[in-house]
């Protein structure tokens, strides 16, 4: 199995995985020109793409699908609660194309476990399996829980939200009160420090290798975000590159995971 996130943010996400026989796009928040050039810089062409996962409506996680299935003629998996948000959005996507999950399901020999987060719409999470192989993707959550972390558990890579940074958001002069009480409320966003408690869990229960994700351009930076996390893990006794490997998911393509 091998991933690679194309983009990470508020400016759009798109997360490629492919197995030997699957090639899958997780969300797609790019244009549909900008998702071709993207996967061009890895050599896949849009034509090779099985479908096409979304975890919920916000227009960065599908503002590219529409156009992109119906260039392709590529299946669309939803939930069927987040299909009632955009069906309407997704008017060139063929009704055949239109595939509903409440559970877990498989696209070839790719096994795909949905999990529901706290997020401000119906929204989710994912495990991807193949053989013994297990990629998890969590953005856009307000809050982690123990059913969260047991459907993740046993990830060799996980995909994790890092929103923000507590104190930014709270000066941050952009944003009204309003918005920061939603971006920091229960089916908001993760913090740094909330990433850090939920990366703690899954580090002791063997997971190897974080991606802090969906990074807020106004309230966090990349370096502040795996600076304070790694140092709030090593102060609980957990060494970044000892025991576990953070990356830092950006806007533009990041690091090529191949899982063996």
């Amino acid at each position: 199995m091998r991933v690679i996130n194309l983009s990470s943010g508020s400016d759009g996400n798109l997360t490629y995985i492919e197995t030997e026989h699957t090639r899958i796009l997780v969300d797609d928040g790019l244009s549909c020109k900008e998702t071709d050039r993207r996967l061009s810089l890895i050599g896949i062409k849009g034509s090779q793409i099985d479908g096409i996962i979304l975890s919920h409506e916000h227009t960065d996680h599908i503002k590219g699908v529409n156009v992109f299935s119906q260039k392709y003629d590529i299946p669309v998996y939803a939930h069927n609660e987040v299909w009632a948000g955009i069906s309407d959005k997704f008017d060139r996507v063929k009704e055949g194309n239109k595939k509903i999950f409440t559970e877990a399901f498989a696209v070839k020999d790719l096994i795909i476990n949905p999990v529901e987060v706290p997020h401000d719409v119906k929204c989710f999470g994912f495990s991807f399996e193949e053989n013994d192989k297990k990629v998890s993707i969590l953005t856009d959550l307000g809050h982690t829980n123990e059913r969260i972390l047991n459907s993740v558990q046993g990830s060799q890579l996980i995909y994790l939200e890092a929103n923000h940074d507590i104190n930014m958001l709270k000066n941050c002069s952009k944003y009204p009160y309003t918005l920061k009480l939603r971006i920091a409320g229960k089916n908001g966003h993760l913090s740094n420090d909330a990433a850090a408690d939920f990366i703690e869990k899954l580090v002791r229960t063997g997971t190897r290798q974080i991606v802090l994700s969906h990074l807020s351009t106004e309230n966090n930076t990349p370096e502040l975000a795996y600076n304070y996390i790694c140092s709030l893990l090593s102060e609980r006794g957990l060494i970044e590159g000892e025991n576990f490997k953070i990356d830092v998911a950006l806007t533009r393509p990041t690091t090529f995971f191949r899982l063996n």
